[in-house]
Order: C-alpha cells, then sequence, then structure tokens
C-alpha cells in the first residue's frame, strides 16, 4: 500500500462524494431554472474531472476530453439560450409556472 494507492482511493471517494451532492442539488431544485442549470454543470464538470484523470493517468489520452469539452459548451450555450428565452417570454425563471406542452 504506496501513497499513489491512497491517493487514488481518497481522489475517488471525494469525487463520488461532489457527484452525489450535486446530483442531490440538481434532483432538489426544482423551483427556479438557474439553480437547475448551475448544479448541472457543476456535475459535468465533476465528470470532466474525473475523466480527465482516469484518462490521461491509464491511457494518457487528451483529445477525448476536448470533444467532451466542445459538448460541455455546447450544452450549456443551449441552457443560456432557454434560460434567457423563458426570462424574456414569463419574466422570471420558475419552473412551475411554465406548461412545457403549451409552451
Amino acid at each position: 500500500m504506496g501513497l499513489s494507492y491512497i491517493l487514488n482511493n481518497l481522489f475517488f471517494l471525494i469525487f463520488t462524494f461532489m457527484a452525489m451532492l450535486t446530483f442531490l442539488v440538481f434532483v432538489s431544485s426544482r423551483k427556479h431554472l438557474l439553480l437547475t442549470l448551475l448544479s448541472l454543470e457543476f456535475l459535468v464538470l465533476v465528470v470532466f474531472v474525473a475523466l480527465s484523470f482516469t484518462l490521461f493517468y491509464f491511457y494518457n489520452e487528451m483529445y477525448f476530453m476536448l470533444i467532451y469539452l466542445t459538448l460541455t459548451v455546447c450544452e450549456g450555450a443551449v441552457g443560456l439560450a432557454i434560460l434567457v428565452s423563458l426570462i424574456r417570454c414569463k419574466g422570471n425563471d420558475n419552473i412551475q409556472s411554465l406548461s412545457f406542452l403549451l409552451w
């Protein structure tokens, strides 16, 4: 049991805890769209750090991380566009004031 084994286990536990906490915030925040988007972006960031550590540590691969970041930026832009259009139409970002079938 070397130091690298302990650090790998600690890394795994910390990022598992962060992912679970972020997922809990994502599931429980149903009132405001901005809070939901922020928790989703933090969850994507946690997945990116875990993925980059795994891919770089085991496979020395960096190209997939660039593709993942590109798709993450596109997802963030779509989320912000939906948020801006929601605020322009309704005046707030409350999710309860929406009817997604009529919007």
